[in-house]
């Protein structure tokens, strides 16, 4: 009888990132609510607020694929300490800003910081991991990000009231404690994943969709081919469309439409969107402790294939006719939905990834970037143009071709 895997057994890195992640998100957390009224400071109006708010995300997206390359050139450890430090003198400046051109490229410098930072974690975190427990590398890693995002608002708003630069100053102290313990504690490939063994393998079982819970995951792709190679797996493409719509709904609309749809649509204070956002926060941290585990025993297709349903089918309950227990209930199930697509996803892109694929992952991040700038923008019009049941039923739209494609994925 084969002793159940636990988290011990992962690579000591997995929990140094993890951590990482806490510290970067917790900061993040608290400077958020002080973006806009900061920038408001300025005497600037609402389309230039905003644009602080995307500029960060804009310029990450654009120099992913940069960072990624540089990961490929120069190793994860220090492309992860170098964004950290970038980011942290970007916000603790920004604090510190005359002028709102200075503050919005400040705000920019940040974005790039973020993609350096973000590429080079992921692509350690996968490569360290063995194929067999990727899925609970990734979920132990979003873990952290979800623990920090759900503790760093609470704080940001109360820090904020004090004075609007504090949460700045804040954040990159944050920052540049991370940065440090990435460069003491991380090494680059200090564990690479070794490839499985030859095993027997059931009929209809294997890495995309197995069936065999104690089997070791085989990779299923490219080991020296990067980019190109890895467009060609269904399964890699699968993990792109899934993750352009956990940035369109998780990292977008979730945020920019729902506290929105509450207050208009529900009728409902700004406290019930704070529940709202709460529930789905909880239920994907709680979903994060199994759903690591099913990635690898049960599969990365069928686990794909949930995850990708569950978002689909809450946010189309959104479309339909406002009712407040609805709501609530799916806000719940795209949380659940949600510890899937966050590290399903992640784990087949290190399953089909180069020993170092830095771009690679830079293209799987960059989709979900694409998702978060292009989501809130396209449902805002909707909503606008026509309801907020329109834009839901548009982003449930988008939920369900990552769920086609994880269909699409082959079983063997």
């Amino acid at each position: 009888m084969r002793r159940r895997p636990r988290s011990s057994d992962l690579p000591r890195e997995v929990g140094v990132l993890a951590v990482i992640a806490f510290v970067v998100a917790l900061g993040f957390g608290i400077v958020a609510p002080a973006i806009p009224l900061f920038a408001r400071s300025y005497g600037v109006g609402t389309t230039a607020v905003g644009l602080a708010v995307s500029a960060f995300a804009l310029f990450r997206f654009s120099f992913a694929f940069a960072g990624g390359s540089l990961v490929e050139r120069l190793g994860e450890r220090l492309v992860l300490t170098a964004g950290l430090v970038i980011v942290a003198v970007g916000t603790g400046l920004a604090g510190l800003a005359g002028s709102f051109p200075v503050f919005l490229a400040l705000r920019a410098a940040g974005g790039i910081g973020s993609a350096m930072f973000t590429v080079a974690a992921l692509s350690l975190l996968l490569r360290t991991a063995r194929p067999a427990e990727r899925g609970r590398a990734a979920a132990t890693y979003q873990g952290g990000f979800i623990l920090g995002g759900i503790a760093g608002p609470a704080a940001g708003g109360f820090l904020t009231e004090v004075s609007p630069r504090l949460p700045f100053f804040l954040y990159a102290g944050f920052l540049l404690v991370a940065g440090a313990v990435a460069l003491v504690l991380l090494r680059d490939g200090a564990r690479p994943a070794p490839a499985a063994p030859p095993a027997p393998v059931a009929p209809g079982a294997d890495q995309a969709g197995g069936t065999e819970p104690t089997a070791a995951v085989p990779t299923t792709g490219t080991p020296t081919g990067g980019v190109r190679a890895a467009l060609r797996s269904p399964a890699y493409r699968a993990a792109l469309v899934a993750n352009l719509g956990v940035g369109w709904m998780l990292f977008g609309v979730r945020n920019s439409l729902v506290p929105l749809y509450v207050t208009e649509d529900l009728g409902k204070t700004a406290a019930w969107a704070g529940a709202g956002l709460l529930a789905g926060s909880l239920a994907q941290a709680v979903g994060l402790l199994r759903a690591g585990r099913w990635s690898d025993s049960w599969g990365r297709r069928p686990s794909l294939v949930l995850g990708a349903a569950l978002t689909t089918a809450a946010t189309a309950t959104l479309a339909l006719p406002a009712h407040t227990g609805v709501f609530l209930l799916a806000m719940a199930t795209v949380g659940l939905g949600a510890s899937l697509l966050s590290s399903v996803p992640a784990a087949i892109v290190g399953d089909v990834s180069p020993q170092r694929g830095g771009r690679v992952v830079a293209v799987f991040s960059m989709v979900a970037d694409l998702g978060a700038v292009s989501g809130p923008l396209i449902a805002g019009y909707l909503t606008d143009a026509f309801s907020f049941q329109v834009a839901f039923a548009v982003s449930a739209g988008v939920l369900a071709l990552g769920l086609l494609a994880a269909l699409g994925m082959p079983r063997r």
